[in-house]
């Protein structure tokens, strides 16, 4: 097991950050930062798979690990993400028990599973060798994103889907699907609060974007411990914000 992986599952403290830039040279410099990981946002920002393969070699250059939030929970777009050499996968929009456990299934070799190719970077270009390959490949995270109405109806039986390593809540997303007005409604926050504790029950590992990192500390309390915390977008701005504060001050 890796270290990142073992410091994930043991409920350690994650801090992470969104990568959505699609610049190999963005990764370079924030692995060179003391977060314990990056998410490559291939859901909502341009990464194809060249520039995905290229920001996943950057990270791996530096021994920093990296998970990819794909396009879409499908088989190919998980197959791609792990084929570049990505720790794990943060799938979007499942919504029942049955997709996590296809999910889980498309980021594993075996029948129906993941395609097999022994010439990919996860693979060492050849040099691992089936057996070992496979082997390594158990390792892979997956992280469940539960961001709509049905997932929360059906959270206790996602959260026992056999290989899901962590539940990942995206709140943005559950704002827009129960109608509310901010992520700090009620209605969401009660949610969120289900996600967790479902989380809990089951003994796996539970994390969100926060907009506001010192609502970290509440949701610790809860029992949540992977925590995605602004974006290299709001590092640039905000530099570049503290930066015209301090030549107009």
């Amino acid at each position: 097991m890796s270290a990142f992986r073992d410091k994930l599952l043991t409920g350690e403290v994650i801090a992470a950050t969104w990568v959505k830039t699609p610049s190999p040279i963005i990764v370079e410099v924030l692995s060179l930062s003391s977060l314990d990981c990056l998410v490559l946002d291939a859901e909502h920002a341009p990464f194809d798979r060249t520039s995905l393969d290229l920001c996943i070699l950057a990270a791996r250059a530096y021994g920093k690990p990296v998970l990819v939030r794909p396009a879409s929970s499908s088989h190919e777009q998980i197959l791609n993400a792990l084929d570049c050499g990505a720790d794990g996968v943060v799938l979007p929009h499942i919504r029942s028990a049955e997709e996590a456990a296809e999910a889980v299934k498309a980021c594993h070799y075996g029948r129906g599973g993941r395609g097999f190719a022994g010439s990919s970077r996860s693979a060492g270009y050849t040099t691992k060798g089936m057996a070992k390959h496979r082997e390594t490949a158990k390792d892979i995270i997956v992280i469940a994103q539960i961001e709509d109405v049905e997932a929360v109806e059906d959270i206790d039986a996602i959260a026992r889907v056999e290989g899901i390593d962590a539940l990942f809540i995206g709140r943005a997303d559950l704002t827009v699907a129960y109608n509310a007005a901010t992520p700090d409604d009620e209605i969401v926050v009660a949610a969120v609060d289900r996600i967790v504790a479902a989380g809990k029950a089951a003994g796996r590992v539970t994390g969100m974007f926060l907009g506001r990192p010192s609502d970290v500390a509440l949701w610790r309390g809860k029992g949540a411990s992977l925590f995605v915390l602004g974006s290299d977008h709001d590092f640039i701005l905000q530099g570049a914000a503290a930066l015209g504060e301090t030549i107009r001050g």
